[in-house]
């Protein structure tokens, strides 16, 4: 019952795996997709519009420069009054504490009543002028005030700042307005006690005021309507269309940045990416098979993001150009990991995505869209580096020939080319040469392997081929043999050559350990089977298996090369010790799993190859004579029995494709084992005797 339960649950779970996948998937996209201002230009004053024509959207105002803005706010600014508060306390209360201490001390000090008369009118007529703090004397100079108004209880008058004074003028200004009382009895009065300012700076008013000043002020000088022309492609920027683009783009910003437009943005942005995302993974479950493989997935959408990322941040920004991002190497990448077709959809896709925050989307898709597919045709297996050169260049004339057809259908006019996007195109191509690089550090880190590295392993100077070659010498031919029958096979079911060539010349590296125990490499017919038993013999040939693993580990070779090791015998047995055990010991049954190779069997295409290929070439090595019916019959027999046996059930390989290798192999053998013709001897002729 809870098997049954497990089965039913697993296509939901699978369903959810996928949900989660999309909704991860399109919430990284749009998240990094800005949704401000759209105003994607660049442009300087006296420079040329190097964009196509440029029509108002809708109506805006025509700001005034900064310049201009300072300069007119400071003119009506400069008769700006800031307010300040008069307490008439700090008077009456001074002048009560000047009497009392005149009373109690200050009497002895003096000597006459004059003196304190003078000190009191004084002290009146400072503070009817105003007493400020050093730090609002500090405000009034700095902002160059030349009058304040004084509130006074609700009432305000003009006082003009020149007869202001703070605490030390006030104090120097007793001390030697009236020589006829001299200072140094004046001194003796403390008359720091009876100084303090009574005007305080009341900022809420001030800043109110200003604000009312600055708030009839007009930033703007006019007006553009909408559907009016503002700038075409050419155009030399003279100030007022300089000023003009600037008010739209802070007009743009201005808009955007409401929360309803923000939300109606993402919202759209969400819809958008979201159709793409699922026409991509609909096709993906519809037509391959990549869900179950978790790399392949992980690489694909990877890319996808990256490059939306990417686009996001450039266009943010506004630094560079997006026409120098190299989107053709995303579907290079694509095409050698994974294939063609989900090549093109990711790199369309991808456009898609990218288009939805440019201003001229249209042109950016008609030029992105050719350029992935000439890529794609271009490059189908990358083995070299000039293949590389080759495709950036073709990619480079395919941006050129697209976007000077579009223009001129556009234009009509030869002297409005934009001849900057040309050299975007060129710093496009040679970015596009980076793929190769890029190509190592994706291998190591999602675990592929590209016909770069197959094309470099399956050099037979490779330390580890070299080896083979010096310490399995037989083993080493038979290798190549199986490698050249395995490759021709693959060419002619569509697998991939390349990957069976590769793994064939390394699925029999774990016979270096004891070459001996192989008849392909023993000399003057010394056998060491003969002194072991049959259980020890399968278990020494079965593990040139599990040896050739080790050896792939320690050497590095990549977990593709490691399947072939792995299976080019799969499941079966060693039937030469099989056979022999149960001759010798009838009636009885064997321990199976002593005889039987550790697997797994073969589970794709090009692993089925080789198995075959690999029983097919060491089975013709014992043939007694190389005719055509002896072959035929051979390849026939040992492949008809591996399928007997579902040796290919986990293999998506059809019958027609193995009658294909059948036919590949027969004609491969016929090749190589053909009978050369004796050449005739040159009969001496009998001289005459006379």
């Amino acid at each position: 019952m809870s098997r049954f339960k497990i089965r039913k649950d697993l296509p939901y779970r699978k369903t959810i795996i996928k949900v989660l996948t999309f909704v991860a998937i399109v919430s990284l996209i749009v998240y990094f997709l800005p949704r401000g201002g759209k105003f994607n230009y660049q442009f300087s004053i006296n420079k040329p519009w190097k964009y196509g024509q440029l029509i108002a959207t809708f109506d805006f105002p025509i700001y005034k420069d900064g310049a201009t803005v300072k300069k007119e706010q400071d003119s009506i600014l400069y008769s700006f009054q800031p307010y300040y508060t008069l307490n008439n306390r700090v008077e009456k209360e001074s002048i009560a504490r000047l009497r009392n201490n005149y009373n109690a001390s200050l009497h002895e000090i003096l000597p006459s009543a004059d003196y304190i008369r003078y000190i009191e009118q004084t002290l009146r007529d400072i503070y009817r002028s105003g007493i400020v703090s050093i730090e609002d004397l500090n405000r009034l100079s700095r902002d160059s005030t030349k009058s304040i108004m004084v509130v006074d209880d609700k009432e305000g008058n003009s006082r003009v700042t020149d007869g202001l004074f703070i605490s030390k003028e006030a104090y120097e200004y007793i001390l030697s307005s009236n020589p006829a009382y001299k200072r140094e009895i004046l001194r003796q009065c403390s008359l720091n006690e009876y100084i303090n300012p009574n005007l305080t700076y009341d900022g809420a008013r001030s800043e109110m005021a200003k604000a009312d000043l600055i708030g009839n002020y007009s930033y703007a000088t006019g007006i553009v309507q909408s559907g009016q022309k503002i700038v075409d492609r050419g155009e030399i920027i003279d100030a007022q269309t300089f000023r003009i683009l600037e008010s739209l783009r802070k007009e743009s910003v201005k808009r955007s940045e409401s929360n309803i437009q923000k939300s109606l943005v993402l919202i759209g942005q969400i819809g958008f990416i979201g159709v793409f995302i699922l026409c991509l993974m609909l096709y993906l479950h519809l037509f391959r098979d990549y869900f179950g493989h978790i790399r392949s997935m992980l690489l694909l959408f990877t890319l996808i993001i990256l490059y939306c990322l990417i686009t996001a941040l450039m266009v943010s920004s506004n630094i560079f150009n997006v026409y120098f991002i190299p989107y053709a190497m995303l579907p290079i990448i694509i095409r050698i990991f994974l294939d063609s077709r989900t090549a093109f959809l990711a790199h369309t896709v991808t456009i898609l995505a990218c288009s939805v925050i440019l201003r001229f989307p249209y042109e950016f898709i008609i030029l992105q869209i050719p350029a992935g597919l000439v890529a794609i045709f271009s490059l189908r297996e990358l083995s070299q580096r000039s293949q590389l050169f080759r495709t950036a260049l073709l990619v480079l004339l395919t941006y050129t020939i697209v976007y000077l057809s579009y223009e001129l259908i556009i234009e009509n006019d030869m002297s409005k080319l934009n001849l900057s996007m040309y050299r975007y195109f060129a710093v496009n191509g040679i970015l596009l040469l980076f793929t190769y690089p890029l190509l190592f550090l994706l291998e190591k880190t999602f675990g592929f392997t590209s016909n770069v590295t197959l094309v470099e392993l399956s050099n037979i100077n490779n330390p580890l081929l070299r080896r083979l070659s010096e310490t399995a010498p037989g083993t080493f031919q038979h290798s190549m043999q199986v490698a050249n029958l395995a490759a021709e096979a693959a060419i002619h079911i569509g697998a991939k050559s390349q990957l069976v060539r590769t793994g064939a010349l390394y699925h029999d590296i774990g016979k270096m350990e004891n070459p001996a125990f192989f008849t392909e490499n023993q000399l003057g017919g010394i056998n060491p089977h003969k002194t072991l038993s049959h259980e020890e013999s399968a278990q020494i040939v079965i593990d040139h298996v599990r040896n050739g693993l080790k050896l792939a580990d320690k050497n590095n070779l990549p977990q593709a090369i490691k399947d072939f090791i792995s299976t080019h015998h799969g499941l079966g047995k060693t039937k030469y010790f099989y056979i022999s055990w149960k001759n010798e010991h009838p009636g009885e049954e064997p321990d199976d799993e002593l005889f039987t190779y550790p697997g797994p069997n073969p589970f794709s295409k090009e692993t089925a190859i080789l198995m075959m290929a690999d029983s097919v070439e060491a089975a013709s090595r014992s043939l007694p004579e190389y005719t055509e019916e002896s072959i035929s019959r051979l390849v026939d027999k040992i492949i008809d029995v591996q399928v007997a046996e579902g040796y290919f059930k986990g293999c998506p390989i059809t019958f027609r494709d193995i009658a294909t290798v059948k036919d590949v192999f027969k004609n491969k053998l016929m090749t190589s084992y053909h009978t050369r013709i004796s050449y005739p001897e040159l009969k001496k002729r009998k001289r005459k005797v006379l």
